[in-house]
């Protein structure tokens, strides 16, 4: 299984849109980051659809190894 990136030590700020898909970029190659740009289709890793259900200010993990994919979850403060 390939390991996916860490494109940030950071989660990354976004006003998603009620009812709107968006595809997070789960193997950090994206230059879209938090979103997909297809880059994964030369690892085994696939994005993560998430619908919003409201519209806010979401935090999409930017360092690709939170426990509640794709939104951060405070994983990035631990020892990488």
């Amino acid at each position: 299984m390939t390991a996916p990136v860490r494109p940030s030590d950071t989660p990354f700020a976004v006003d998603v849109q009620q009812d709107k898909h968006y595809f997070w970029c789960a193997c950090g190659r994206s230059a879209n980051q938090p979103f997909c740009d297809g880059s994964h289709k030369v690892t085994d890793i696939t994005p993560v659809k998430y619908t919003a259900t409201e519209s806010k200010t979401v935090y999409f993990c930017g360092c690709k190894a939170s426990g509640s994919k794709p939104l951060c979850d405070g994983t990035h403060k631990k020892a990488p």
